[in-house]
């Protein structure tokens, strides 16, 4: 339950990106929307986009047919679908320019790595606290993470990557999950142009550079197969795109 007695509907805008991945966005977006349905009387102040990062015209058909499902389940449910395909942080971002008078952005990934349960306590205690709150991937007594050793490396590797060249310090800054205080992104979002999968720590460099501050908080996270991450492929270029926001960041792009 993510509502609270005696404290006013909270507007959240839930994006899930997607791009050929109707097959992997069934199973958990079936057991999102059972979630999001018993939630109780806050219900209405969920507002779920699954945002299409410019699949091809039979797998766009096979979203409409999944959505017309899933709003029987949950009817605040719509989908986005970009003109092409550019990138998972654009189509986040396109997402969440429809937020009008959201409090909470957030995102979470089709795949299932982080739970649709998991993803409700992330939800709980960014209302809770009152601050965006970032899902990392930790063990600890109530969280377990399960992923193979090549990724757990590479995970590893990019963490300290993007401490050395951004300078942002968070333990997991990649973890496909995240609730951001609307008020927060605005101050981060003029700056933000990374749409591959090096968003997320451009946007944590726009947010600690505009002063906002964001609670990290461990999740269970299993690894999933299917995924669209090539460890070799995308590692270049990810740390091209950490390279190039160090360079904005040295121009004064991300401060105010």
């Amino acid at each position: 339950m993510i509502e609270k007695k005696n404290k006013p509907a909270a507007k959240i805008l839930l994006v899930t990106p997607v791009w050929r991945d109707s097959e992997r966005l069934d199973a958990f977006g079936t057991e999102l929307a059972c979630i999001l349905a018993g939630v109780g009387r806050g219900v209405d102040s969920i507002h779920w986009i699954i945002a299409d990062d410019g699949s091809e015209v039979e797998e766009q058909k096979k979203l409409r047919l999944l959505h017309s499902r899933l709003v029987q389940i949950f009817p605040n449910i719509t989908i986005h679908f970009a003109d092409a395909h550019r990138g998972k942080g654009a189509v986040v971002r396109e997402a969440w320019a429809q937020a009008s008078g959201a409090q909470w952005l957030a995102f979470v990934d089709a795949d299932g790595s982080l739970s649709p349960s998991e993803l409700m306590r992330l939800l709980g205690v960014a209302l809770d606290t009152g601050q965006s709150v970032l899902a990392i991937r930790k063990k600890t007594g109530t969280t377990r993470v399960v992923e193979s050793f090549p990724r757990a490396m590479a995970h590893r590797l990019f963490i300290l990557a993007v401490k050395l060249l951004v300078g942002v310090h968070c333990e997991d800054p990649q973890c496909g999950a995240k609730v951001l205080l609307a008020e927060d992104y605005a101050k981060a979002a003029p700056s933000l142009k990374e749409n591959g999968l090096a968003f997320d720590s451009e946007m944590l460099a726009a947010l600690a550079g505009a002063g906002c501050t964001w609670k990290e908080l461990p999740v269970t996270w299993i690894e999933k197969d299917g995924g669209k991450v090539r460890l070799i492929r995308d590692a270049w270029g990810m740390l091209a795109a950490l390279w190039k926001i160090r360079l904005r960041q040295r121009k004064g792009e991300f401060s105010i």
